[in-house]
């Protein structure tokens, strides 16, 4: 769960998240140099570097890589540091001379619920330069990201999912219809060249999408969608499973959507039981190539929708 204001140049959240992990490990993950570097940033971000001081008026430093290999360097220092419960910074991200763009003060709570961790994230920021309102506009969506990464470290999902992600230009609202209302979906889901005839939809808890996806070639490909999750217009969890005779692995699928000033990332987790299930479905598939196609036609879709 999120909150958010819409003020370009302050922006202050609230993220709300709960990881299958005890608080000790979540804290650690949070102040650990080792453990930053493998969780912090958005989605297809790395860490090139990690230092961290855990302790009041200790010192930290990320610098972040982005997919271009362009580094974006956040210097911060812990104002309270109170294992397992509770954190304190203040950060800014800083330009390639060093000046200050952004600076936030951020907290982090960190709550037991039966042995997962409840994390509840509250930041403020403020843009220093005009420049940089764009840094602050994706505050929200780059922490949520880096939670679900934190998550996907912890529990040790990495290694066996496919993840695929795409901006629209598009509120999250419309784009969150398009994959759950029946007359949309049909129009963009699978890759180039498929079609889908559904035979039953029920977008709710425990409810199911079944349906048919059939190649350019005349092969029919069944499928079975049980819903696990839905929080409107921000996520979306689902188990998938193919016909028997297919006797494909199933899948956790995750899609995310987070808003960036007025448009929404669409992040797609695909978490497998195996490595080598996912590799299956990559290698028999085509699977992620296949992603970035379906990604595409919704990204058609949804420019007719606003004409």
């Amino acid at each position: 769960m999120t909150q958010g204001t819409s003020d370009q140049s302050e922006r202050e959240i609230t993220i709300t998240r709960l990881i299958d992990a005890p608080r000790e490990l979540v804290f650690e993950a949070f102040t650990d140099a080792e453990h930053l570097a493998k969780w912090w940033g958005p989605e297809g971000f790395g860490v090139s570097a990690a230092e961290s001081d855990p302790r009041p008026g200790g010192a930290f430093k990320i610098v972040m890589r982005g997919p271009d290999g362009v580094e974006y360097p956040v210097d911060g220092v812990y104002r309270e540091v109170d294992p397992p419960t509770r954190l304190v910074t203040e950060e800014a991200a800083l330009g390639d001379d060093g000046r200050k763009l952004v600076e936030a003060v951020t907290t982090v709570t960190f709550a037991d619920r039966d042995g997962k961790t409840e994390i509840t994230l509250h930041a403020r920021g403020v843009a220093l330069t005009p420049e940089a309102v764009w840094m602050l506009g994706g505050m929200e969506a780059g922490w949520s990201q880096s939670l679900r990464c934190l998550e996907d470290v912890l529990t040790g999902s990495v290694d066996r999912q496919i993840v695929l992600m795409r901006m629209f230009e598009a509120p999250r609202e419309l784009v969150f219809e398009a994959f759950t209302t029946r007359a949309q979906v049909e129009q963009w889901w699978g890759p180039d060249g498929f079609s889908v005839t559904t035979e039953q939809m029920d977008v709710r808890p425990g409810g199911i999408w079944r349906f048919t996806m059939h190649g350019p070639d005349g092969t029919d490909y069944p499928n079975e969608i049980t819903y696990d999750e839905i929080s409107p217009p921000e996520l979306l969890v689902y188990t998938h499973s193919s016909s028997p005779e297919a006797n494909d692995p199933s899948f956790r699928s995750t899609i995310a959507l987070d808003d960036m000033m007025g448009s929404t990332i669409v992040t797609m987790k695909l978490v497998f039981d195996s490595t080598e299930a996912r590799d299956l479905v990559v290698d028999k598939y085509n699977a992620i190539e296949g992603g970035n196609q379906t990604l595409g036609r919704l990204e058609v879709f949804l420019a007719g929708a606003k004409v």
